[in-house]
């Protein structure tokens, strides 16, 4: 059984906007969301990195989530539920979940949810309070607060899902393997609908002190609105960011049947291993190449239809160029014809959430004709031979597709390619 998967709702918090209406405006305009780190830890650690993208909304401020819910979440649960709750809303359905809405059953609702580390505060904080108070002091919720299955599971229980709630965890591609996992779910006929995206919070002095140590983040303190620069050549590492992204996917047939807007297809995903190194992608970018091929393939799309590209795009100097070759490798002679967007120059990266907010950008893309981004292009590696979008710039009219890559440690390498409507 193999059926058509659409995009009809979508739901963000992110360092650049507490909705995807504000995202994707701030998105078009160029508008950066790294700050300094306003918090004693900074100092108190002697970090090497004081900069990073917080979200630009907290989750309670966002109007979507109750302090008393908030209490019984890590903060990464919280934007999980924040950006879901958001895009069941935009999808239009008549409940505030699955079983108030006439058009949905809940048993044949799924959650397709991805996280890269996953409730790191909880566990950091109740380890601080083990030591310092005893166990008789730790908050009795920590387990399942600390879970990373936990974002899945709290939007299923929210959303009434009951059809399944699986958790993806492959680093920096885990929700666009979510997305993976989710149109499977639809194809093969186990789910109708399916919430599907990713949520980090891990802006966190012991993983911002790992990841300087690793010599992964950009050290640009003076300048944090410049420092995620992807591409250029004075890129010297990606920034941390934090949020939360959710697309609501249904087969065709459901969505039409209850008359949703459809704002794009999901035609196709990759998902690959490069085998090759714990931290570092494969410099010939051979899974990259496998992995753009493979979701193009599944989704029935020529490389000549392709005119965009949400980039990984991470601001790494061994990061960058590996990208670069797999997209020449797979468009060829078109490769000029394709308008590429590394919208982590704005947002920094959210890690195991990047790939559902650079999933949603590209559908809006699709959906407005609109590429959005790249910020902090000043020098372009010469290595680099893209056409990389610096302006917000207009798509072809007809049909059109485009992909959204993420690549994480360990040598994940997943890639999404939605078509429009």
């Amino acid at each position: 059984m193999s059926r058509k998967v659409v995009v009809t709702g979508l739901g963000a918090t992110t360092p650049i906007g507490g909705d995807v209406p504000t995202t994707w405006e701030n998105a078009l305009a160029g508008v950066s969301g790294i700050t300094t780190i306003d918090e004693p830890w900074v100092t108190e650690y002697e970090l090497p990195v004081s900069i990073a993208g917080r979200v630009a909304v907290a989750a309670v401020e966002s109007g979507r989530l109750s302090k008393v819910e908030s209490k019984r979440l890590d903060p990464s649960g919280q934007l999980a539920l924040v950006a879901a709750r958001e895009a069941w809303e935009d999808a239009g359905f008549s409940g505030k979940d699955a079983e108030e809405a006439e058009e949905c059953d809940p048993l044949r609702t799924a959650v397709a949810f991805g996280t890269g580390i996953g409730g790191v505060w909880t566990l950091l904080d109740a380890w601080d309070t083990l030591r310092e108070k005893g166990p008789r002091r730790m908050l009795p919720m920590t387990v399942p607060m600390l879970m990373p299955n936990s974002n899945a599971a709290a939007v299923s229980m929210n959303l009434k899902a009951r059809g399944s709630a699986q958790t993806v965890v492959s680093a920096c591609a885990s929700s666009t393997e979510a997305l993976d996992l989710a149109l499977m779910l639809i194809r093969s006929g186990k789910a109708d609908v399916v919430i599907a995206g990713g949520s980090e919070a891990a802006i966190h002095p012991m993983t911002i002190g790992a990841f300087a140590k690793m010599q992964a983040l950009s050290t640009r303190n003076d300048d944090p609105a410049a420092a995620s620069r992807p591409y250029d050549s004075g890129r010297d590492g990606f920034v941390m960011g934090e949020g939360g992204a959710a697309l609501i996917l249904e087969s065709e047939e459901h969505a039409k049947a209850r008359g949703a807007r459809i704002y794009a297809e999901l035609a196709g995903t990759g998902v690959s291993a490069d085998a090759h190194h714990i931290t570092a992608p494969d410099p010939a970018a051979l899974g990259a190449t496998r992995t753009l091929q493979e979701a193009l393939a599944d989704g029935g799309i020529s490389p000549e239809q392709v005119v965009h590209v949400n980039a990984h795009a991470t601001s790494t100097p061994v990061g960058d160029v590996p990208e670069s070759l797999a997209l020449r490798e797979v468009f060829g002679d078109h490769t000029g014809s394709v308008a590429v967007s590394a919208t982590k120059s704005m947002t920094g990266h959210l890690l195991g959430g990047a790939g559902a907010l650079e999933a949603v950008l590209t559908v809006l893309a699709l959906h407005h004709r609109k590429a959005p981004c790249t910020i902090n292009l000043e020098d372009k590696d010469p290595q680099i031979d893209l056409d990389v979008v610096t302006d917000a710039r207009d798509l072809p009219a007809g049909d059109i597709a485009a992909v959204s890559n993420s690549f994480g440690f360990g040598g994940h390498n997943a890639v999404a390619a939605f078509r429009s409507v």
